[in-house]
């Protein structure tokens, strides 16, 4: 067994004492390596954990003997001369990122991601692992581990630990909840006035959906972390029976616009405890922590989740269709913010995570497994309920894929995924993939047409900015200053004008908060003063007639939807048209 102590001293610093002790075979003859994660599942972008560890030391734990070591990366650590021994290695780990992915520290908890955390010994990732804590007497552990002992969480393997995010804490509240037979438990460490019965109401409401749909669940039970912060926030992230949500400020968690947000996020990760965790990608079966784990199919595992934790809270009547639709129109909105979806296919997105997937990036340059992940699983959806008059839909792909690969462990493979797709669509499906998956074709036709199929429509509205709408500009005000943030190419601005370009007049006019006015005057042509490179040029803008950028989607029922269009709003919805 390999055994974890984790302690503090001066909760103002930060900083955690970690232990790690194990014993090394007599007849060893490679060096002990130790390696700290590189980066965390979820997040698919090396973090590099190893900035928050400080001072390094590995002892002898019978003797109390230092014992040579030394950094083979920047996150793996060797010590020769270990065998027979029974080896402690100590550090500090810098505990100060509050967000679901991260670890904290202070006088009221102790809020702990192991993954960033703790390392393990290679080649020894599936021995079985113990955690104390020594924390205040009296606190409560909020974990998806056991806990074995007072203070004590047992891990059948460095996997289930790094993959078990805790929070220990006195001012914990608990709540409880059952969903097909099994427990689901909410813990929230903030202070947010909560309206429990409606919270463990809708919280049901959606895991039972998620639960018929699949026909079973992965784990025993499922813990929902919640940190409700005295700020705005949102971030969530999934885990083997758990998640982390970072969500404030706390004060407005049963307000509209932040109590839809838990809503819409608890869903998710939910949902990712098949999608990802239990159903995943032949390159994660394992997790290799050390590096990068490309995979091509992320559209998969984000997108298709993405479009299920907001489909579903309208399937379970946890939401209505109208506010469905607006968190549709919301996804639409961020897919069809730039021209990047014109330039980068989802697979290739996928790939590119790990690259920049997580930054805006440079112009134009990339496009959103989430957003666009979220349009194509709808896409699907309606397609194949299309082609089988609702008989079967996008649940039968993944409760397949949860048969096949979910509940064998086996990691599915891009042509896994496409081959039942074409089985539970009844049809060879590779244009759908050609162009939407390994293309870039335009979505908006074949959306618009399977949405008829189901009583609503794409509706395109122009944009009400006149630098962006008429001229395919952006701009964003620094300091008064108006500076031009975003230019949609081939637009009238991508001849004139630059990213951070300072426009100071229109016409001979002042730009002062006016820029709208000054834009839409009527004239053919402008002459816009700028400054670029703090040098001063006039630059002239004429609108191309009947040519318009930055167009705004929205989906929305249609007005006269006929019998079969309204019976196949009911089949995908469970809402009457």
């Amino acid at each position: 067994m390999i055994h974890y102590h984790v302690s503090y001293e001066n909760p103002l610093t930060f900083y955690l004492q970690v232990q790690l002790t194990l014993d090394v075979a007599t007849n060893a003859t490679a060096p002990l390596e130790l390696q700290l994660p590189a980066w965390r599942p979820g997040r698919y972008e090396l973090q590099n954990f190893a900035q928050k560890i400080q001072r390094v030391a590995v002892e002898d734990a019978a003797t109390g003997q230092p014992l040579p070591y030394r950094k083979l990366t920047k996150d793996r650590w060797e010590v020769p001369n270990a065998a027979g021994r029974t080896v402690r290695v100590r550090y500090n780990f810098y505990a100060h990122q509050m967000d679901a992915g991260g670890s904290w520290l202070d006088e009221s908890q102790l809020y702990l991601n192991p993954v960033q955390a703790l390392m393990y010994v290679e080649g020894r990732q599936e021995e079985e692992c113990e955690l104390t804590l020594a924390i205040p007497e009296g606190w409560q552990i909020a974990c998806g581990l056991p806990q074995t002992a007072p203070d004590v969480l047992s891990a059948q393997n460095f996997d289930q630990l790094a993959d078990a995010p805790l929070i220990a804490s006195p001012s914990l509240t608990h709540q409880e909840y059952e969903a097909g037979g099994l427990p689901f438990h909410v813990w929230v460490q903030g202070e947010a006035p909560l309206d429990w019965p409606r919270i463990l109401a809708d919280f049901k409401a959606f895991s039972e959906a998620q639960l018929a749909m699949f026909g079973g669940f992965p784990v025993a039970d499922y813990h929902f972390l919640n940190q409700f912060l005295p700020y705005k926030h949102y971030h969530g992230v999934e885990h083997h029976n758990s998640t982390v949500i970072t969500l404030g400020p706390a004060e407005l968690v049963m307000s509209e616009g932040l109590y839809k947000e838990l809503l819409g996020v608890s869903c998710h990760e939910l949902f990712h405890t098949w999608n990802i965790k239990s159903i995943r990608p032949a390159e994660m079966q394992p997790y290799d922590y050390s590096r990068e784990n490309y995979f091509r199919t992320c559209f998969i595992a984000e997108g298709i989740t993405t479009y299920y934790g907001e489909y579903l809270l309208a399937r379970s009547h946890v939401r209505t269709p109208a506010q469905y639709f607006e968190e549709l129109n919301t996804v639409l909105r961020k897919h069809y913010d730039d021209a990047g979806g014109d330039n980068l296919s989802l697979a290739d997105a996928s790939m590119d995570l790990w690259l920049d997937g997580y930054k805006p990036g440079i112009p134009d340059r990339k496009v959103s497994v989430y957003h666009k992940g979220a349009l194509v699983a709808m896409l699907l959806d309606l397609t194949i309920r299309q082609l089988s008059s609702h008989a079967r839909s996008l649940d039968d792909v993944m409760r397949r894929l949860y048969e096949e690969f979910g509940k064998t462990g086996i990691g599915y493979t891009e042509a896994d995924y496409v081959r039942i797709v074409n089985e539970v669509a009844g049809r060879d499906m590779h244009a759908y993939f050609d162009k939407f998956i390994y293309g870039t074709a335009p979505l908006q036709e074949p959306l618009d047409r399977v949405l008829h199929t189901v009583g609503c429509q794409l509706l395109v509205g122009e944009n009400a900015s006149a630098s962006e709408g008429h001229f395919g500009f952006r701009t964003v005000v620094k300091n008064e200053r108006t500076e031009v943030s975003a230019i949609w190419p081939n637009s009238p601005a991508a001849a004139a004008l630059t990213v951070d370009d300072e426009i100071v007049a229109v016409n001979g006019r002042r730009v002062d908060m006016n820029l709208q006015s000054l834009l839409s005057s009527g004239e053919s042509a402008y002459e816009v003063s700028v400054f670029r490179q703090n040098r001063l040029l006039t630059v002239a803008l004429a609108a191309t007639p009947g040519v318009s950028f930055g167009q705004r989607y929205a989906i929305d029922k249609m007005e006269t939807a006929d019998a079969a269009q309204q019976r196949g709003f009911q089949q995908w919805l469970g809402w009457e048209f």
